[in-house]
């Protein structure tokens, strides 16, 4: 039985829509509870510093320093100044892919085809670069700013001679991924499909958000202490935080 680290109620609730974006602030010791609606979907997520937005996500350095090219529950997400910006508490679908980035315009429009606004109105095709682009302006943040994504919900498999293969439809209506945040951390995210989702179709999926508070800090954090690094990476955050 997955062990339970909040309880009810949620602080806050919102659905996002597919082809839709978002930024908040998730604030340390709250846990962000992310759930695919229909199956199917894909969050883009970019993850920095919330006070000092020079420091953010470091994929490359999440992965070496807990030796897996997948993510799953108790993992954590390093930033580049080597402390722990969320982790994973708990995960229904056992792996999020940390590889496959976002498509821009361009890329969009040779996947999908022509989707403009004038045609499609509110339905029109969108790109998980100027959705995050947009989000970002909220906070200051410009192109130069753009980070690698994490791909919740999704499986990227890395065949023996380097070959990317997407898992279609992995996640099920209904998965879940719980965020545990161990500093204020400013969450930018995109609900579009994978940029390898062979799916010649655009359809988006929604994803809804609940926010809590740990009953207990420090068993949430615990959780994610899978590898020495991440006590280390943990170590380092709870200075940072004094």
């Amino acid at each position: 039985m997955t062990q339970q680290y909040h309880s009810a109620p949620a602080l806050r609730e919102e659905t996002v829509p597919g082809g839709g974006h978002l930024s908040f602030i998730l604030k340390r010791g709250q846990i962000l509870r992310m759930t695919d609606l229909h199956g199917g979907a894909n969050v883009s997520m970019m993850m920095l510093n919330a006070h000092e937005k020079s420091e953010r996500l470091n994929l490359p350095d999440t992965l070496k320093g807990q030796h897996t090219a997948r993510l799953t529950a108790g993992h954590c997400f390093y930033s580049d100044m080597g402390r722990v910006l969320t982790g994973i508490l708990t995960d229904s679908c056992g792996w999020h892919d940390p590889f496959g980035g976002v498509l821009n315009a361009a890329e969009t429009l040779e996947k999908y085809g022509e989707g403009r606004y004038q045609e499609r109105r509110n339905g029109f095709y969108r790109n998980g670069m100027d959705n995050l682009l947009v989000e970002m302006g909220k906070w200051d943040l410009n192109l130069e700013d753009l980070l690698m994504v994490v791909n919740f919900f999704s499986k990227v498999s890395v065949d023996e001679d380097g070959s990317f293969h997407y898992q279609r439809d992995f996640s099920a209506p209904g998965s879940v991924v719980e965020l545990y945040a161990a500093m204020d951390t400013l969450i930018v995210l995109t609900s579009l499909q994978h940029p390898l989702d062979s799916d010649p179709e655009y359809a988006p999926r929604p994803v809804a958000l609940s926010w809590f508070t740990a009953d207990d800090p420090l068993a949430a954090e615990h959780a994610l202490l899978t590898r020495p690094e991440n006590g280390r990476a943990l170590d380092n955050t709870h200075l940072f935080a004094l």
